[in-house]
């Protein structure tokens, strides 16, 4: 009888080192995500900041608070990295950069320069 090849007892998710490529593509459905479930948040916000004056200055306090600025700059930077991948990811349905080399430079760039534009926003803004 053959031998059973060696298998592993368990998966080390922290040893696993995935290509800049798979990454940008996680981050990409991330941020999908994080946009679509942002969106009752913001019809409440409008909502709530068309219904009277008072709903406005509400609407406003609420923006003003910490953690909702720290949520937004997050969604600031899922929708930009979201724009720029998706536009990536039609390029190479396109077959313009589909190469392993020019995939791996686009998906750097892509994180890099939203990294980038996402700091200077949140500099910018916060």
């Amino acid at each position: 009888m053959a031998s059973q090849p060696q298998r592993p007892v368990y998966l080390d998710l922290r040893r696993i080192r995935l290509p800049v490529t798979a990454l940008t593509s996680i981050l990409h459905r991330i941020s999908g995500l994080l946009l679509f479930l942002t969106i009752p948040f913001v019809l409440y916000l409008l909502d709530l900041s068309l219904s009277s004056a008072r709903g406005y200055e509400h609407a406003l306090t609420i923006l003003d608070n910490g953690l909702v600025k720290l949520y937004l700059f997050v969604v600031i930077w899922g929708a930009l990295h979201h724009v720029v991948a998706g536009i990536r990811f039609m390029l190479i349905d396109a077959d313009v950069g589909v190469e392993l080399e020019m995939a791996r430079k686009t998906a750097k760039g892509v994180t890099v320069s939203v990294a980038v534009v996402a700091v200077l926003t949140g500099i910018l803004w916060l």
